[in-house]
């Protein structure tokens, strides 16, 4: 009587990890996931330490996540990963009043992203 199960969207060779609430606007996470975006994991955690952007510690973690699913979930190589996507979208949008001249209020905006990183096994050029 339940639902059907939902059968994986990935390949083989490939696993994810998701954060659904990160307390940054999209257009500034979708700034650090540009500059992982199709490198390897060990480069693009380099990048994520030494990056001056805020929320590349959030980066991080969720890259690291995917590189865990990776290795206990699908038994891939860690050493062969690659960051396939890194795709970021729109959450929810606390919204704050502050008072301001004449009765009147000004609006305050705090919006929240999502992110998905999948990595992807590639096989070695020889």
């Amino acid at each position: 009587m339940g639902k059907q199960s939902k059968g994986r969207d990935l390949g083989d060779s490939e696993a994810q990890a998701v954060a659904r609430i990160i307390r940054v606007s999209p257009q500034r996470l979708n700034l650090v996931a540009g500059l992982i975006r199709g490198k390897p994991v060990e480069a693009a955690l380099a990048e994520l330490s030494f990056s001056r952007k805020g929320v590349a510690r959030e980066v991080k973690k969720i890259l690291e996540a995917a590189i865990a699913n990776a290795e206990n979930n699908h038994d891939l190589d860690v050493d062969a990963l690659v960051v396939a996507e890194a795709s970021v979208g729109r959450s929810f949008v606390m919204k704050r009043m502050r008072p301001r001249a004449r009765g009147r209020f000004g609006r305050i905006l705090k919006p929240f992203s999502r992110m998905r990183i999948v990595v992807r096994e590639v096989e070695e050029a020889a």
